[in-house]
């Protein structure tokens, strides 16, 4: 059965979109006094000058038209000269409006983008996410371009619903002193009706929205992904294969995209036939009323010049309203189009909230569970200086996976533990769970903070920057001043590793490389080694981190950790570092393990 929590978000404009878009309003404008508000006020501002803009330049205009019709040379050059000068200051208006509109739209996608990132990169949230949680499977299509789009959407909705919506109000005070009250009513009551018509019409495009930037999420992960294991692909000359995966998905895209161009063209006839022609015929028939009309009282004794002026005037007032009302119908295309973007956008936040809050959703081994199974984050964790202990502790993957029924064992600073047993036994889980990855299923697990826990990794993890940043990563330089370590000490450092040399031969500390191509595979593994040195934790996990390594130089290394008192968790199968551990843990993948002191009887128990 269907988690409910698994269920995808609904993408339509109702009520729950109305809410859903409010909650992120209040993230990208997050007060009165705030330069989004003002940004928001600069749009607004220019707006309504804008639209008094085209009603003065209606009215110019007309006056220009009359004088030439009435060939009076004076009143025409006075009406030009006026077009003439006012140009500067509309073209100023409009450009503070492109610019305004820009610089809002930017703001908004910085502080989503900020909140989003801050609650992505709290804690493990990120290794949650793309490890334990299944909701979400383009973590990164959502905070780069999904998050783009809402935020230009928003942008360009604020701008075409508010200044239509302001014409409107206008043009129908204007006409109603010119064609009297009934005209622009009419007009409001068809866009209020064509407006609820096309917003049902219109409904499928908002799931139809956020299932396109699902598929363009999907063909960027296989792009993604073969890039990332390029090197095992090629091995393995699995090009044809990767290529029909990749091609297999982009067809996914390219069939939705294709729907989804159908339904816009069909759904842009029935656009353009009701928010445009249909607009101006009802503009016909309003501005017609007060002319064909033979009793109409304001026309008994107007002459036809008079007549025509003022039917050019109204005329191009009702026909600007029209239009006007014509864009505040076809922006209910772009509501529908933000609900999908919103709902996106809306998942991401309620994932990036739970998994903050310690739960995640992952579809489990077992799907039906009884009331007494183990659940995530029942164990305990006790935080304490100098000592590990597992106490009862469940070792389990997070999809519900029982690897060792009940784990319980104690280390305290200065005794180092060899983990050894068979691949797929339970050896970098326990580690997962050791270093807060995974969540407690049961017990009590007692261990000091986090930054006196350092795993050192068999393919360490280098870091964009300098060689400097390789060695102190993941600290900053001001990280480091603040430690008063200077590189005279981080050079000692490098000497305990025997890389020194690396100085020297990379152009010094500031030097900038890419570091995973630049180094070795033993070179990488002594800078892990060396970020060890540097940050002195109380206890290391070395997984593997000295096999490309010389037995001399790990001797060396293992030598120095034991001097500064770093208490070791190795995972190795070299029987060269037997001699350097006190306890061996062993986990035979069939749910026993043992923990025991090494002894000459117990040294060929990992072989």
């Amino acid at each position: 059965m269907k988690d409910d929590g698994q269920k995808k978000e609904k993408a339509a404009v109702d009520g729950i979109f109305f809410r859903r878009l409010l909650r992120i309003l209040k993230i990208i404008v997050p007060g009165w006094f705030t330069p989004e508000t003002g940004y928001l006020v600069v749009v607004a501002a220019t707006l309504v000058a804008r639209t008094y803009c085209d009603i003065w330049m209606i009215q110019n205009g007309t006056a220009i038209e009359s004088a030439i019709i009435g060939r009076n040379m004076k009143l025409f050059k006075a009406h030009l000269f006026k077009f003439i000068f006012a140009m500067p200051a509309m073209s100023i208006i409009n450009n503070i409006l492109k610019f305004g509109l820009a610089e809002l739209k930017l703001r908004f996608r910085t502080r989503l983008t900020m909140d989003l990132f801050d609650k992505y990169l709290r804690g493990f949230t990120y290794y949650k996410m793309n490890n334990l949680d299944t909701r979400i499977a383009n973590v990164d299509q959502l905070l780069t371009q999904d998050v783009e789009k809402f935020c230009n959407c928003i942008g360009d909705l604020y701008s075409n619903l508010s200044k239509p919506m302001l014409d409107i109000v206008l043009y129908a005070i204007k006409l109603a002193g010119a064609i009297g009250v009934m005209g622009p009513t009419y007009m409001l009551l068809y866009l209020t009706v064509s407006g609820m018509i096309l917003t049902r019409l219109r409904r499928p495009a908002g799931k139809m929205t956020m299932i396109e930037q699902q598929h363009e999420g999907e063909f960027r992960f296989v792009n993604s992904r073969l890039i990332t294991n390029s090197e095992e692909v090629a091995f393995y000359q699995g090009n044809r294969r990767e290529q029909a995966t990749i091609l297999a998905t982009f067809a996914r895209l390219v069939d939705h995209i294709r729907k989804f161009i159908s339904f816009r063209c069909s759904m842009g006839f029935i656009d353009t036939i009701i928010a445009k022609y249909f607009a101006t015929v009802i503009g016909y028939l309003v501005v017609s009323r007060p002319f064909l009309n033979l009793a109409d009282p304001r026309h008994l004794t107007s002459s036809h010049s008079e007549r025509l002026e003022d039917y050019y005037k109204s005329g191009r007032m009702l026909v600007r309203m029209a239009q006007a009302i014509g864009r505040v119908v076809l922006a209910g295309r772009e509501m529908t189009r933000l609900s999908g973007f919103t709902a996106r956008v809306t998942e991401l936040m309620k994932v990036l909230s739970d998994l903050n809050r310690g739960v995640y959703q992952r579809t489990m081994v077992t799907q039906d569970q009884d009331e007494t199974a183990r659940k995530p984050g029942c164990g305990k964790v006790i935080t304490q200086d100098r000592i590990i202990k597992f106490d009862q502790v469940p070792l389990m993957t997070p999809n519900g996976d029982l690897l060792v029924e009940s784990m319980s064992f104690e280390v305290k600073s200065g005794t180092n533990v060899l983990v050894c047993g068979p691949n797929g036994c339970g050896k970098s889980s326990l580690f997962r769970v050791l270093g807060g990855l995974w969540p407690l299923f049961g017990g009590t697990l007692t261990k000091p903070i986090s930054g006196q826990l350092f795993y050192v990794p068999q393919r360490p993890y280098m870091t964009l920057g300098t060689l400097r940043d390789q060695v102190i990563y993941p600290d900053t330089t001001q990280d480091q001043r603040q430690k008063n370590v200077n590189d005279e000490q981080l050079l000692g450092i490098l000497d305990k590793v025997q890389l020194s040399y690396i100085l020297d031969r990379e152009g010094g500390w500031d030097s900038v490389q890419d570091w995973m191509d630049v180094l070795s595979g033993g070179e990488k593994q002594r800078i892990a080694m060396a970020r060890l040195f540097y940050h002195m934790p109380q206890f290391a996990i070395l997984d593997e981190c000295t096999s490309a390594v010389s037995v001399d130089v790990e001797g060396y290394i293992y030598q120095h950790c034991k001097e500064v008192g770093i208490t070791l968790f190795t995972v190795s199968h070299r029987k060269s570092l037997w001699k350097h551990h006190e306890y061996y843990l062993h986990m035979d993948g069939r749910g026993a393990y043992e923990f025991k002191p090494i002894t000459a009887d117990t040294e060929e128990i990992g072989s």
